[in-house]
Order: C-alpha cells, then structure tokens, then sequence
C-alpha cells in the first residue's frame, strides 16, 4: 500500500473513533453497578496500580498481572502524579529520576537513551508494543512510564540489550471528568493539556486527550511547536469481553540544536545561549499516527485470551547544520550539514494466552503467545554541500551563528537512499511457578524468526537475511515475609546486525552473528511501610559479537569487540507518611569495552555512562492546601565518545516546586529547574555536540477539572 493510502486509511478511522461520542479520565477504582470504575482496565496491556508515586503491579515484566515483589527484574516506575508534579514533558524529564539510565542528546531530534551502558534509539515501546522510529516522545496522554533494565527479549523481543522503555497510556473509566491544565514558563515556555472522560451508556466510556506547546529555549533561535489528540473508546458488553480502540495523531517541528564543541578535552567555554551553526536550516518535523484496538476474554475456568493489534505510520525528517572541531587554538570551528528522511509504517499483532492451574500444591501461572509483524522502511540522506564542492566550511568561534549560507543538499555516494521490509514472527511460553508461599521461579523462552530485505536504490542491490534468536528467561524468588523478597535473576537478548534501526544491511553484514546481551542479578525490594518501595539490584551484563570496519578493508564490516557493564541500582518510590512522596536512586556504573574494535581499544569506558549517578524528589504537603516539592540530581563526569577524548563534568542540580490548591477543583503550581543556576553540561551525541544545561527557569501551570 503506498504511503498516502496508508495515511487516508488512518485518518478514517480516527474519525470514525472520534465521532463514537464525547471522551476523558480517572484512575482505576471500586466496583460500581457491576462494572469496574476504570472500563478499559481489563484489556489494557502493561496495566499497574498507582497511588501517587507508589506502585504495587505491573504486567508489562511478564505479561501476566504481576506484583512488583513476584517480579525477578530492576524495574522503575514513574506514575502520572509525579510526572505531573515535576511538570515533565520528556523522556529527558523521566529518566533524570530513574538510576542506570542517561539520556543523550540524539542530535538534538530524538530521544536516545543509554540503559545500562547501551545506547538505543529503538526500545521504546507503547502498550508493550514497538514504537522505534526516532523522534522526540510525549507524556501528555500517559498514565506512567515504566523502565525494565536488562535483556527483555523473552517478553518485547529483538534489541533490549541494556533495557527497554514502554509508556502506558491513559484510558477511559466510568465515571464524568474533566480536566485542563495551562503552563507558561520562562524562555517563552507555553503548553496546555485537556483531558475529558466520559461514559458512554452503561457499557462503554471514551477519553480524550489532547496537547499543544508553543514554546521557546535558552538557547538562541531554538523552538518548537508540537500537537497531539488521542482520542480512546472502551467498551465490555458483559464480564467476559473488552475492547478498547485508539488513535493518536501527533506532529512535533522543532529547531534541530547539536550544542557546542569540545576543546582540550572539555566543552568550549562560550556563552550557554550560543547557537553553532545555521538555525534557520536546522529543523525537524515528526508525525505520528498510531491506532491500537486491544480486546480481552475471559473464558473457562479463567482463561485469558488478549490480543492487542497496532498500526503505525512515521514520516520524520530533519536536517542539520551543526558544529565539528574547534581548531586555529580555539579560534575557529568546522560547519557541516546534511538532512534525512525516514517513512516507516508498523504493523504489528501479539496473542496472549493466560491460564493459572496447580499441580498438586505447586501453583502455575501459564503463559503462552505469538507476534506477527511487519515493518516497511524508506530511507533517505543528502550531505550539505557549501559553494558547491565543500562538504564543510571553517567560521570564527566568535560568531559561530549563520544566517542564509547557500548550501546545496544532494546525495553522496555514501548517503543511504534504501526501501526495506522487516518481518517479525516470535512464539514464547513462560510459567510462574510457586513452589510454596516463599519460593517462586518464572521460567520463560522465546523464538524470533526476524526477516529483512532490503534494497540499495542508488545501487540496485537487493540484500535479505533472516536472523532466527532464542531468548531465555529464567528467575528464582524468595519471599521470607510479606513486605520483604529476594530475587537471581538470568536473561539473553539479540540484535541483528543489521542494526538498531535495521538499516544498516549489507554485503559485508549478511554473515555477521547477532549480537548478544547476557545479564546475570541479583536484587531485593522491601516495604517498610505500607506504600513505600526500596529496592536494590546487583547485576553484570556482558555485550558480545559488537561489529566495527575491518581496518584493513574500509567500508567493510567484520564481527570484533566486547563489551562488559557491572552495576548497583538503588531505588526508592512511594509515600513514607500521609503527607510525604519520594522518588529517587543512585547507581553505580563500571562500562568497559572488554576486547578491543578499531573504534575503541580494551579498557575505555562507554561514553554517557557516569561511575556514579544519584537523584532524590520529595513532595511534602503542608495543609489541605500547601505543598513543597524539592529534587537533586548529581550525575559524575562522563565520556562524549568511544575514544574517551572530550569528559563532561560532573554536576548537581536542585529543583523546586510549589503547590496551591485554590480549590478542591483549581490548583496552582510553580517549578523551579536549576534553583542555584549552575552552570553545567547535561549530555551530549558525540565530542563536538554537547548541551549545555539550562540556566534557573520557571513554571507556571493552573489546572482546573470541571
């Protein structure tokens, strides 16, 4: 189907979603007239219970209903209240509190984080299902997000190697509310969000969510504009079945920002607004659209039968004219610039089988299902050519902001212009078994079946590979009391060499091994009190079969390299009293290449990985009325690239917010980011691209249900 077929299908159906009645929202409740508070419950995918920062399940670790101590895994969970209370409105934003992850700048157009020493583009998910085009995400019609560390390819997979991140989205429930919330900020910071629910008849609800900003940076000529609507309908005619239908459309324009350089081995020393490059042709557009159905049965003696289906369409360009190497003794800088554009459209359907049983006084949990997917790709790349021939030109570190330089975009011989077809087939079986009311084991395994073909438009060539991976997935549990469990955990994941983006196939990667992530853990969570979560885990996850051009053949690929990370992660969420919430962890981290490539010889550490990282959020209620909230983030000093050449420092940052209840229906917040506006570094894509942090900002939100 072409591109625009595609397209007309989607918008179709959004509007026969969005005229099926008026839709908003609610967290999961009681029981009312025979039917659960929260309609879409039962058929939602990776659905868990909050309360404020606290959560007590989740099923997107094992795709069964699971409580968080029954689960051998590090996990992270960042609900909607603490989301809000923040006011956070990136995956940037959420991982700040989550320990073992960094996120790095993605050229300034996507999200791209480093879970455990390894960086991806790719897994992301929503729903628990794939969600891998590069862009920048949203959090405006989220329940929660929710960080797995460590291989996940038993439940999601390919990829997964360091851990994966799936956003929950918000469905409807049976009871009238409304909800709006506006924001304005400082650096021309302007948002608002509108959330409406409202039940259908006595059987279905619908949701509407729906997100605009406006905004501007710290940094000059940098801004963007982005929208969203995601309309949601549930329905359960009867006890048994459910279905939930949605659809979002979103676009996201923005100014594409790479940073500053480096020089002597740190960022260049310029003024933190400093733009390097040519803003005016440095921009990116992204936009999605996303329709899911998901329909639940339950049928004899409690089996479950569930089945999500998704179809996406990803059209994302940008283009770049952004700073390289400082050179002249730090008096001038090189400028180069290209653009890509990337069309992907994703279909993908997964089946669940669910069933509980014992054998004798040994309790099973069941689990059985298949995938299917496909995947189809364009991809496109021009380099930017200055007068002509120059694929860069040198500019005065002085004045490193261009305005109107002629450059010509036009294909090299190396720019990639290819159409390719992935194929997904997987089967996993998994059981949970209770040996008795303190010993459990999850025993899991799946097989992929992951295909491509890929064609070389500039070329001609045709190239197909089929990766078939088995994913083991075994953890042993042990629970002496109620609030306390110990858990050992081993896992494996694949990549396909054909890459995270799966673009990367070629005559020199048809033979090449998937890598493969190996992790090894052990861990502990324990609530103290009722509410609150402390968890630990120690863990070793090795990396191998990692790919680099063969030094004695340029432009080939061979299979060369390890990689090693040894890590602790603490973590704590929840209430410690009726007016205290916190949130928070500190991670230690040792990520080392163990066995040399021609990119990185053994012994450098893996870049955007700090020894040590720490962060801490406290939300205190005062009165009725009043609350204060107080956060510190300290992250160590870290690499910018595989050569260990360019180190950002070290920092700590301090937030703040305030909150007024004006009313029990009308509340006014203030968030202070950076309170002691210090002055730091927070990420960086490689040497010469490195963002600077923003100086004190504030936020101002007024939210109202009616």
């Amino acid at each position: 189907m072409h591109f625009a077929s595609y397209r007309r299908l989607l918008l179709v159906s959004a509007a026969g979603i969005a005229v099926s009645g008026p839709v908003l929202a609610h967290e999961a409740g009681d029981i009312e007239d025979g039917q659960p508070t929260t309609v879409a419950e039962v058929a939602v995918y990776g659905r868990a219970r909050a309360e404020g920062y606290a959560v007590e399940s989740t099923a997107t670790a094992t795709r069964t209903d699971t409580e968080l101590e029954d689960t051998p895994q590090s996990i992270a969970i960042v609900t909607r209240q603490a989301i809000e209370d923040q006011a956070m409105d990136s995956m940037a934003d959420v991982v700040r509190y989550v320990p073992g992850v960094t996120m790095g700048q993605g050229e300034g157009h996507r999200d791209a984080p480093t879970i455990r020493g390894q960086a991806t583009t790719a897994d992301f998910f929503t729903d628990g299902v794939r969600d891998d085009v590069q862009y920048f995400r949203d959090l405006y019609n989220l329940e929660r997000v929710e960080v797995l560390r460590g291989p996940n390819a038993m439940i999601f997979g390919r990829g997964g190697g360091g851990g994966i991140i799936n956003r929950v989205t918000k469905t409807p429930f049976s009871s009238v509310e409304r909800g709006l919330s506006l924001e304005l900020g400082s650096f021309d910071h302007r948002r608002a969000t509108l959330d409406l629910n409202q039940p259908l008849g006595p059987m279905a609800s619908g949701r509407l969510n729906l997100m605009f900003e406006d905004s501007e940076s710290y940094r000059d000529f940098v801004g963007l504009e982005r929208w969203g609507v995601n309309p949601t309908v549930a329905f359960i005619p009867n006890d048994q079945l459910s279905l939930v239908v949605s659809y979002e459309h979103f676009e996201d324009d923005r100014t594409v920002d790479r940073g500053v350089p480096s020089f002597m081995g740190r960022p260049l020393e310029t003024d933190v607004s400093t733009f390097f490059g040519d803003p005016d042709q440095s921009y990116s557009t992204a936009e999605v659209d996303w329709l899911s159905a998901g329909v639940q049965w339950v049928g004899w003696n409690g089996l479950i039968i569930r089945n999500r289906t998704v179809f996406a369409d990803y059209e994302k360009f940008y283009q770049n004219v952004f700073p390289g190497a400082v050179g002249g003794g730090g008096t001038t800088v090189s400028i180069s610039a290209y653009n890509n554009l990337t069309e992907r459209q994703n279909l993908f359907t997964q089946t669940d089988f669910i069933y509980e049983t014992r054998t004798g006084s040994i309790g099973h949990r069941l689990l059985a299902g298949f995938e299917l997917g496909r995947q189809d790709s364009h991809n496109f790349r021009e380099t930017g050519y200055f007068g002509g021939t120059a694929t860069s030109i040198t500019v005065p570190v002085a004045s490193p902001t261009l305005f109107g330089t002629p450059i010509t975009f036009q294909q090299s011989v190396s720019d990639a212009d290819n159409d390719g077809e992935a194929t997904v087939f997987a089967v996993y079986v998994q059981d949970q078994i209770e040996l008795t009311p303190q010993w459990q084991v999850v025993a899991g395994l799946r097989f992929d079946s992951f295909g491509l073909d890929l064609t070389n438009n500039r070329t001609g060539a045709v190239f197909e590979r089929t990766d078939e991976m088995v994913s083991p997935r075994l953890g042993l549990i042990y629970q002496p009391t109620e609030a306390l469990s110990f858990y050992a955990s081993y896992a494996r994941s694949f990549l396909p060499a054909s890459g995270d983006q799966f673009a990367s196939l070629s005559a020199s990667t048809l033979t090449l091994e998937p890598e493969e992530f190996t992790n090894q853990e052990i861990g502990a969570r324990w609530e103290p009190v009722e509410g609150l979560m402390l968890s630990a885990a120690l863990y070793r996850l090795e990396r191998t079969n990692t790919t680099a051009n063969d030094p004695s053949n340029p432009g080939v690929i061979v299979q060369t390299g390890e990689q090693r990370t040894e890590g602790l992660e603490l973590g704590i969420s929840g209430r410690v009293t009726d007016r205290w919430e916190i949130m928070g962890g500190y991670a230690w981290q040792d990520a080392e290449i163990t066995s040399a490539t021609t990119a990185a010889p053994a012994g450098r550490t893996v870049p955007l990985v700090p020894e040590h990282s720490a962060s801490l959020w406290n939300r205190y209620q005062f009165d009725e009325r009043w609350a204060a909230g107080l956060g510190v983030i300290h992250q160590g000093e870290v690499f910018t690239g595989i050569d260990n050449a360019v180190t950002l420092p070290g920092f700590t940052r301090v937030d703040a917010a305030v909150f007024y209840d004006v009313s029990p229906r009308v509340r006014v917040q203030m968030n202070v980011e950076n309170l002691f506006d210090a002055t730091y570094w927070s990420t960086a894509h490689s040497n010469n691209n490195i963002t600077p942090g923003s100086p004190r900002a504030f936020r101002v939100s007024l939210t109202t249900t009616f």
